[in-house]
């Protein structure tokens, strides 16, 4: 069978038709100007932004026995978090943290959808602080839009000169400030006076500066809609009796200006007005239903609740409801019977019991730890006395706040002795790193490797002991 030949028509068609379909795969960026609204939301969301911030720039601050309260000091390789001191050894209390993270977005997501995004996210949350600063220099929606669209002038580039500015100084803080978690703040502001930076700690804080001036000062939505991987997998948390911010259609269509001299009575309550997409910071459409772009932030009901206090309809045309509590027209106590459900009890109870056994842990957490390594270039050796010896090197931490004082003493073998000090001091947070010499009398067992002990037991706190094991050469 042959072919039909292919003309230069077809093939301008079929380009043509290409051109279409690819075109249609990419929406091109519009830049949103977001307009400032108030409400028990927007609120709400300002007392979030207030306290993430003081506590995320604050803590460097706060001192705790003569150090920095809270520090992940990577040059010691140890973690303070105020009394608590961590170890590279205590890894399992990191795998633990991000466990509870973990069981604690899948509840709060089921409970109350993507709250999280919408008001403690640090895209949102450095969002709303630049778009504050961005408001105060150039104006509201309207005038930043006109500014916009305006020719270059000597106004307009000093506005824009200035905004940027002082974005850039923000995000320069916000990075040093990440830095100092790891480096002690009064370490790295000696190194600022003199611009003596370590190289990790220059590009750390160059890199977080950079992004954070980057995705909040010009990626802001795009963050949301193409970069989070949360708002993909958010489906599969939510249910119909999860709490999301949706639109009352049966109340709200047909939508539609209300005019005073006209017949109203087929209209909705919705007027159309789409302040509730001006104020969105992802730029959607509400009452086009749930879309993946939506954070929660709760904009739009601020916005549509002032619109139908100034018409004197009721509030509540855009919500902070579930979709079976809007079809079904639950009260407020329906609504809140319905948030118990079994997959909110599986998560709290799991969730709970990992809290309680890792609050348990660190509360009967024995404050020294106790590594025993063997001298791997001599595994046993004949001493005087007609005795074996092995070696090995005991990494004693004291991981309290408090010096102390540690005896050593070894079992598990008939006449094994320790032949080197037996008493080591430890300063507080401190690791002793100590060689200890065990002999065991020649030929009192076979050839082999048999396991023995070290006790290590605090002078002023019997309870505050380890017992660690380790093997024996018998050549």
């Amino acid at each position: 069978m042959n072919d039909a030949p292919t003309t230069d028509a077809s093939l301008s068609v079929d380009a043509n038709i290409d051109a279409a379909v690819t075109g249609s795969l990419y929406e091109k960026h519009k830049t949103i100007h977001i307009r400032s609204v108030k409400g028990w939301w927007t609120s709400w969301r300002w007392v979030l932004v207030w306290a993430t911030q003081l506590v995320f720039y604050g803590l460097p601050w706060v001192e705790w026995h003569e150090r920095q309260a809270v520090l992940f000091h990577l040059v010691e390789r140890k973690f303070y978090f105020f009394g608590l001191i961590l170890w590279p050894q205590d890894v399992f209390y990191l795998t633990v943290l991000l466990i509870i993270s973990a069981y604690s977005l899948f509840l709060f997501t089921a409970v109350g959808g993507r709250l999280f995004c919408g008001y403690a996210c640090p895209q949102t949350v450095y969002t709303e602080i630049f778009v504050w600063i961005e408001e105060r220099i150039e104006g509201d929606r309207p005038a930043r839009i006109k500014l916009d669209q305006a020719p270059m002038s000597g106004r307009k580039f000093s506005l824009k000169l200035i905004k940027h500015l002082l974005w850039g100084v923000l995000a320069l803080w916000t990075g040093f400030t990440l830095v100092s978690y790891f480096t002690p703040m009064q370490e790295l502001l000696a190194e600022a006076r003199t611009f003596s930076f370590g190289g990790w700690e220059i590009f750390w804080i160059l890199f977080y500066s950079g992004f954070t001036y980057l995705m909040a000062g010009f990626m802001r939505e795009q963050v949301c809609k193409y970069m989070c991987p949360y708002a993909r997998f958010q489906s599969a948390m939510f249910d119909p009796d999860t709490l999301i911010v949706t639109y009352d259609a049966e109340r709200g269509e047909p939508r539609g200006l209300r005019r005073k001299e006209t017949d109203n009575s087929g209209l909705g309550d919705c007027v159309d007005c789409s302040i509730c997409v001006q104020v969105c910071p992802t730029g959607i459409d509400i009452r086009k239903g749930l879309q993946y772009e939506c954070i929660g932030c709760g904009a739009c009901i601020d916005a549509c609740d002032a619109v139908m206090d100034k018409l004197k309809l009721s509030r509540g045309l855009v919500c902070y409801t579930s979709e079976n509590a809007l079809a079904g027209k639950y009260d407020r106590s329906g609504v809140l019977s319905h948030i118990i459900r079994p997959r909110i009890i599986a998560y709290t109870c799991i969730l709970a019991l990992i809290i309680a056994a890792a609050g348990w842990s660190l509360l009967t957490r024995v404050p020294l730890r106790v590594d025993v390594v063997r001298d791997r270039s001599i595994l046993s050796r004949p001493v005087e006395d007609n005795r074996i010896e092995n070696l090995y090197i005991l990494k004693v931490m004291n991981v309290s706040e408090t010096p102390r004082s540690f005896t050593i003493s070894v079992s598990g073998m008939e006449g094994i002795a320790l032949a080197t000090e037996s008493l080591v001091n430890a300063e507080a947070a401190e690791n002793r790193e100590i060689m200890a010499k065990v002999r065991v009398p020649s030929g009192s067992v076979p050839t082999g490797a048999y396991q023995i002990f070290f006790d290590v037991v605090a002078t002023d706190d019997s309870r505050i002991a380890v017992h660690e094991k380790t093997t024996f050469m018998m050549p």
